[in-house]
């Protein structure tokens, strides 16, 4: 790690961790287990982290280890179930992780990961093709008024965070819409372009090439602020609707990973977050970054979770 990093580890009190920067990368690699296949937007990032992250721990290893299946939940349980000795660590992504946990029995419980720092938060959105009459989200509620449970909306699936962007609005704007699920992004784009679906819900680093072509046209994103690759886009609170909504992607280690670990890859991974090679090439996969760490990351997910079990007790997504 950076200099200064180090004198808050052996020099600010704490003890040395049990696998010390002498062992640590001579014993084995560290894995970073993304819950998704090879290719997919999960394992883009788990590859860049890992790639990063070792510079940052002076001869460290850290190795990306796909583990998919079940829409996350084999990598979020291999995750929970590895030792805590600091050479696992793992990708999790919310609503993912908190959706998978309230529709049905898993081996993790969401608020007990040891969670490290979130990476990414790509916020979700609305789009529509760029000729659509719909300029705005009053226009979408409008013309909802009046074709109840008409209008279809797609998202990439029941309880993905497309979906759930959806059933905010709905909740927010007072009005039924269709959902029409699929199984993943690419389909809706080419559904919303083909006008044989006139709305879009997905996330807004994959609205952006279109974006940038003028083919479509956003409604809203679901930021506390806008984008500013996609500045252009008012988020819904500005369009005066209370809707947050996209998904996040942090690092987590399993339940029990000694404080002094923790600390060790918190401040490694503030260093690799603010290191100008990983911010461009992070830029370059259209990865909008949003650090967190900590007790600040555990604490903005236990919001998170308790909100979304509040809205599945009022509206269960999954029968």
């Amino acid at each position: 790690m950076r200099r200064r990093s180090l004198l808050l580890l052996t020099g600010g009190g704490l003890a040395a961790p049990r696998i010390g920067r002498a062992n640590w990368p001579a014993s084995r690699s560290i894995e970073i287990i993304v819950p998704a296949p090879s290719a997919s937007a999960w394992d883009h990032l788990g590859r860049l982290v890992a790639q990063h992250l070792s510079r940052q721990i002076p001869g460290a290893r850290c190795v990306a280890m796909n583990r998919p299946g079940a829409g996350g939940q084999i990598g979020f349980e291999t995750l929970f179930l590895a030792p805590a000795d600091g050479f696992t660590i793992g990708l999790v992504a919310t609503p993912t992780l908190h959706a998978i946990s309230l529709e049905r029995a898993t081996r993790y419980d969401p608020e007990d990961f040891t969670f490290l720092a979130n990476i990414v938060d790509d916020p979700g959105g609305f789009w529509v093709r760029a000729d659509s009459p719909w300029t705005s989200l009053a226009d979408l509620q409008q013309a909802a008024r009046g074709r109840p449970s008409e209008i279809g909306v797609g998202t990439s699936g029941i309880g993905s965070d497309d979906h759930l962007l959806l059933l905010a609005f709905e909740a927010a704007s007072g009005v039924n819409l269709l959902h029409v699920p699929y199984a993943s992004t690419g389909p809706i784009q080419r559904d919303v372009l083909a006008r044989t679906l006139v709305v879009g819900a997905f996330n807004s680093s994959e609205a952006l090439p279109l974006l940038r072509a003028r083919r479509i046209r956003g409604l809203a994103q679901g930021g506390r602020r806008r984008w500013a690759a996609a500045a252009e886009v008012p988020t819904f609170q500005e369009a005066g609707f209370d809707v947050l909504g996209g998904s996040a992607q942090g690092l987590a280690a399993p339940p029990g990973l000694p404080p002094e670990i923790a600390l060790q890859f918190e401040l490694a991974l503030k260093d690799m977050l603010t290191d100008e090679e990983f911010r461009r090439e992070a830029e370059n996969l259209r990865l909008p970054l949003q650090p967190l760490f900590g007790r600040e990351y555990r604490r903005h997910l236990a919001a998170e979770y308790a909100a979304r079990r509040a809205l599945w007790e009022r509206r269960p997504w999954r029968e």
